[in-house]
């Protein structure tokens, strides 16, 4: 073997686990920001909610997006919604100044995320706590299988989600003790 092909092969064979190592690294990073975009999510959707400058759930979707609720009890209750406008003008009908939620706040479990390439799916449970405006308040625990995709705006460092489908399991009334002080 010349000096040059010897040379070669050694490169490649270095750069093989750096490769690889990268590729680990980019599905890290890719866990992460769908981590960030679903928790983002559940916040913006909490009463009281705090926005932080410059946020807005419609930020959070692919141009392309599909919210869907899946089962008997969300699929008539929500149906299949198509783009950010359509699924932010559902999500606002529950959110103030819409007096629906007196307080709403969503946790999250059972965590499972796969990225291959381009492409993530996460999937959950979800539990909401919420307390209406009529004084009633149930827990709901819901199935969620959600999509993303990489934002084309800043490299692959946000994800956003493209198809969120949501599947209610069951609910059980409770009762709610707002904090003093706390507001929508």
């Amino acid at each position: 073997m010349t000096d040059a092909r010897a040379d070669t092969k050694a490169a490649a064979q270095n750069a093989a686990p750096l490769d690889a190592l990268l590729a680990r690294i980019q599905a890290l990073e890719a866990q992460n920001a769908v981590r960030n975009t679903i928790a983002r999510y559940m916040a913006l959707c909490d009463v009281p909610v705090r926005v932080l400058e410059g946020e807005a759930l419609a930020a959070l979707f692919s141009a392309d997006a599909i919210w869907e609720g899946l089962g008997r009890q969300y699929a008539h209750k929500f149906g299949r919604l198509e783009g950010p406008a359509q699924i932010v003008a559902m999500l606002q009908r529950y959110l103030p100044p819409t007096p629906h939620f007196a307080t709403n706040t969503h946790f999250l479990s059972s965590e499972h995320i796969d990225v291959n390439g381009a492409n993530a799916k996460g999937r959950w449970i979800m539990l909401q706590a919420s307390g209406y405006v009529d004084g009633k308040a149930e827990l709901i625990a819901a199935r969620l299988e959600v999509d993303f995709v990489p934002a084309a705006h800043d490299g692959g460092a946000t994800w956003l989600i493209r198809h969120f489908r949501t599947e209610r399991l069951f609910d059980a009334p409770w009762q709610v003790n707002p904090a003093q002080g706390a507001s929508a």
